[in-house]
């Protein structure tokens, strides 16, 4: 005979294991909202969670943190990110008053004019402190206890990058048994309560945001140097895996054309965000792959006698199926005039320099456009996505396609077009 206590841990047993994992990608986070919004009508807008683990990182640590204040109302809890994405204007996220971005920029060339004998100064290019007060509104990150022992909740993490220690550091709450894990520069770190700061720091876009200090160490984005996307929902006990990212997984071979123009600011700062942010996942998910594949030629008796904890993850993945950059130059228009003055400053105004706005954008049309990308790219999968929340079922496989490349055919044929 169950005791009260264990009636209510069981409150979530219709998704046992079931993990929800929200990439980086500051304004492209809204194309997650999409996905959500049409996940949320496939499963008939339900309140039970269907999400016992819940991961983010940067923007997508943000909307991780909503969707676990709402873990007793699944479909509440979308509902209140479409409400904040459909709605959203830059200064919400940073300041774009003329005083507030000529201080900031002001700060920005001292700092570099004068580093050498400046210390300890927060130096960024925009100030993100709006920020902070719209993640108070919408996120009373002091209801996740009380889901926790209810059951709706098991666990919900956030990834941070350390820069003194260069470890990815996930800052999780969750179920008294599940207990931390430390590897290869990355640690699982418990905490009693995520607070306001997790979330910044998470969301501390490098060289955009500052950097936020928690206990003895500043932090920023949880996209540096996360080699592992899926990795902290796995110690956190996932069974199955849903990501949502917010990149095209797998890129076109792109045609090599001259380029006779230097790169600019912009555009060298949009290519080095894209390996923070997006390089990492389709590799991750393939190793999920590989494992998988393995365990199936394994022996389990003697894999079980081995004291090796690997076990099969189902993965189920949402991603853009077209390129963000020309959407963004499409909507870059539409910023404040002042970041716009800011923005042109480094090239990012410019079509090569897309990529940089596309994170930055923090605009209702753009947002609302990501949001409809996403519920139109997952509403078509609702057979398929039926499958893996039913948990009778056996879920599809997923399966990454390769891009076939033959460097000696591309090499020879950029010959003959410049020979």
């Amino acid at each position: 005979m169950s005791s009260p206590q264990t009636d209510s841990k069981i409150r979530n047993a219709r998704h046992p294991g079931v993990a929800l994992v929200l990439q980086g990608g500051g304004a492209r986070a809204a194309y997650q909202v999409g996905v959500l919004k049409a996940l949320s009508e496939i499963l008939g807008h339900p309140q039970e969670n269907p999400f016992p683990i819940i991961t983010g990182t940067s923007a997508g640590a943000i909307n991780a943190a909503v969707l676990a204040v709402h873990a007793d109302n699944f479909a509440q809890g979308v509902e209140t990110l479409i409400d904040v994405w459909t709605n959203f204007t830059p200064d919400q996220v940073y300041r774009t008053d003329f005083p507030g971005v000529a201080r900031n920029s002001s700060k920005w060339l001292s700092a570099f004019l004068l580093g050498a004998i400046t210390k300890n100064h927060r130096v960024s290019l925009f100030d993100n402190s709006p920020l902070e007060a719209l993640i108070a509104k919408h996120a009373d990150l002091k209801r996740i206890p009380a889901h926790l022992e209810s059951g709706v909740l098991r666990a919900v993490s956030v990834t941070a990058a350390g820069y003194t220690s260069g470890q990815n550091c996930a800052f999780f709450q969750a179920a008294p048994e599940v207990q931390g894990w430390r590897r290869s520069q990355r640690v699982g770190i418990r905490v009693s309560q995520l607070r306001t700061e997790h979330l910044m720091a998470s969301a501390a876009i490098p060289f955009a945001f500052p950097a936020i200090k928690i206990n003895r160490e500043f932090f920023g984005d949880g996209s540096i140097r996360q080699m592992a996307p899926c990795s902290p929902a796995l110690h956190l006990g996932a069974e199955r895996v849903f990501v949502i990212g917010t990149a095209k997984l797998v890129k076109d071979v792109p045609e090599r054309v001259n380029g006779d123009n230097y790169p600019s600011l912009a555009q060298i700062a949009g290519h080095a965000m894209a390996s923070i942010f997006l390089d990492t996942l389709a590799v991750d998910i393939e190793l999920l792959q590989r494992v998988n594949n393995t365990l199936t030629v394994v022996d389990h008796e003697k894999l079980k006698t081995s004291g090796m904890n690997l076990h099969h993850v189902d993965v189920c993945v949402a991603c853009p199926q077209e390129p963000l950059e020309k959407l963004a130059f499409q909507h870059v228009r539409d910023l404040p005039w002042t970041i716009r003055l800011l923005m042109r400053t480094i090239g990012a105004m410019r079509k090569g320099g897309a990529t940089l706005a596309s994170y930055m954008l923090f605009d209702k049309d753009y947002c609302q456009a990501l949001i409809n990308m996403g519920y139109q790219d997952v509403i078509k999968r609702r057979e398929e996505i039926a499958i893996f929340f039913d948990p009778a079922s056996c879920p599809l496989p997923t399966v990454i396609p390769h891009v076939k490349f033959d460097p000696g055919r591309t090499l020879q044929m950029d010959a003959l077009k410049h020979g």
